[in-house]
């Protein structure tokens, strides 16, 4: 490998990872805004999309760049195609937690309804596998990445109860029908984080191993024997 695919992939992983803090950041705002009712800093997490958007194209041009100049092969490929993957997801997650932020915006009208008992819980159960997966990328831990993409059951089993305890509300209190289906929104975000988490820890396995690790923890391989 040249000195200058070398310095570039490193100033690249540099970027990713500065892109992971920051959207890390907007989990956790969205989730105490959520948990304290606080629309002042689901707000914050709005006003950081823009930046988000931003750094995410100049981090996907800088992999085409790669790309384009050096050719890499074998490795470095899978450096320079994981990052541009990882890039993609952060900003999904990003978009996912501004649209719970939005939610929680609407929510604040509804200071009666009670958080339904799993929701923290299955929030931080999501912004824990984002933690672990985009520590598995720094580590190049294959075993920890496949700890996160089994841990996505925990989090759709917490997505299901808290779909039954929302129904439950639905039934009983059909004037907090309309707070309720803000409430199924941002489980579908949260769970969708979860999903996010994932596909960065197989990321993750494809870089170290060069395997397509996609779908095999549903039981589907892409090469059957």
């Amino acid at each position: 490998m040249s000195k200058h695919l070398e310095r570039d992939l490193e100033a690249l992983e540099r970027e990713i990872l500065d892109q992971s803090a920051r959207v890390e950041v907007m989990i956790a705002k969205a989730c105490q805004a959520l948990l304290e009712r606080r629309g002042d800093l689901a707000s914050e997490v709005a006003a950081n999309e823009i930046d988000i958007n931003v750094r995410e194209v100049k981090i996907e041009e800088e992999c085409l760049k790669i790309l384009a100049l050096h050719q890499p092969v074998a490795v470095d490929l899978r450096r320079t195609a994981t990052v541009l993957k990882i890039n993609t997801e952060l900003e999904r997650i990003a978009d996912l937690t501004v649209n719970i932020a939005e939610r929680t915006i609407s929510l604040t009208e509804w200071p009666e309804f009670e958080i339904p008992n799993k929701l923290e819980r299955m929030f931080i159960r999501a912004s824990d596998m984002v933690r672990e997966a985009l520590d598995a990328f720094v580590d190049q831990n294959v075993a920890a990445a496949r700890d996160v993409c089994r841990r996505d059951d925990e989090v759709d089993e917490f997505n299901r109860h808290v779909i039954d305890d929302l129904l439950d509300v639905m039934r009983t209190r059909p004037e907090l029908v309309e707070a309720a289906v803000h409430f199924f929104s941002v489980c579908r975000h949260v769970e969708r984080i979860g999903d996010c988490a994932t596909n960065i820890a197989e990321d993750v396995i494809y870089l170290v191993e060069g395997e397509i690790a996609r779908h095999h923890f549903d039981g589907i391989h892409p090469n059957p024997r």
